[in-house]
């Protein structure tokens, strides 16, 4: 799939038999490790520009590349069925394999997923390196992740992403930007490979210590869905912080 959409750079890739293949590629401006350096998008020139351009490709269906605060990830909108589909096909992932949601702010989180803990535990943990699973509500797209109850929620601590998903005004399906089973991805170089299969590439630059395996980890995610107790179901690179909400702060017992 293919979009007419302004870029900053144009970048022509190979696949297949010798096949030239267009990728476009958007230069994050204005942001260092996940932060506007000048405080506000309105102080950023471009940003409203790529921030439009991603919406619009989002709505038409698409996949595109974006930083995170943690890796870089592959995102479309959840609600849309065949995009659903589409992100399965840039993985190469087994459609039982469930993907999370992104949403802009605490209080999407109750839309879509059933909430069984306070809410100032949310507020403590988000936005974070942290991926919570919950019941899902009636509201998600029933096509999405449709051989679970269960769905997990992320409010990345990165300014773009996040403001992406309060404009699309709904929740974004969000995976990491690597083939299925891969090392998670710290620049879009990393994931260069999936370009030609992108409608966009946003390029937020590096995320962490290229150096570092633990940068690599993802986020943390854990399992809330039974009212006082949790799971770690992923270890990731928020562990000790997010053990420590969960246990001393606010008592919840881990899930034997």
């Amino acid at each position: 799939m293919r979009f007419a959409v302004p870029v900053r750079g144009i970048v022509s890739c190979v696949r297949g038999f010798g096949m030239a293949v267009t990728c476009r590629l958007l230069t994050l401006p204005g942001v260092e490790n996940g932060r506007l350096t000048n405080g506000s998008p309105k102080n950023v020139k471009g940003w409203k520009e790529i921030l439009n351009t991603s919406l619009g490709i989002l709505q038409q269906g698409g996949v595109i590349g974006v930083p995170t605060d943690t890796i870089y990830g592959i995102a479309c909108l959840a609600q849309n069925t065949q995009s659903i589909r589409n992100i399965y096909n840039v993985k190469g992932r087994n459609g039982d394999k469930p993907l999370a949601i992104c949403v802009g702010d605490i209080e999407d989180i109750y839309r879509y997923c059933e909430v069984n803990v306070p809410d100032r535990l949310l507020h403590d943990l988000l936005p974070g390196p942290v991926t919570l699973v919950m019941k899902r509500s009636y509201e998600l797209n029933k096509d999405l992740n449709p051989c679970t109850s269960l769905v997990g929620v992320r409010i990345p601590d990165h300014a773009f992403i996040r403001q992406l998903a309060q404009v699309c005004a709904e929740p974004l399906a969000l995976t990491s930007a690597n083939i299925s089973s891969q090392e998670s991805t710290l620049t879009t170089q990393e994931f260069r490979d999936l370009w030609p299969k992108l409608s966009l590439v946003v390029d937020g630059g590096p995320i962490g210590d290229l150096s570092s395996p633990e940068c690599r980890l993802g986020s943390t995610v854990v399992d809330l869905s039974e009212p006082g107790k949790f799971t770690i179901i992923r270890n990731g690179c928020a562990l000790a912080q997010t053990l420590e909400i969960l246990t001393n702060r606010y008592g919840l017992l881990p899930n034997t």
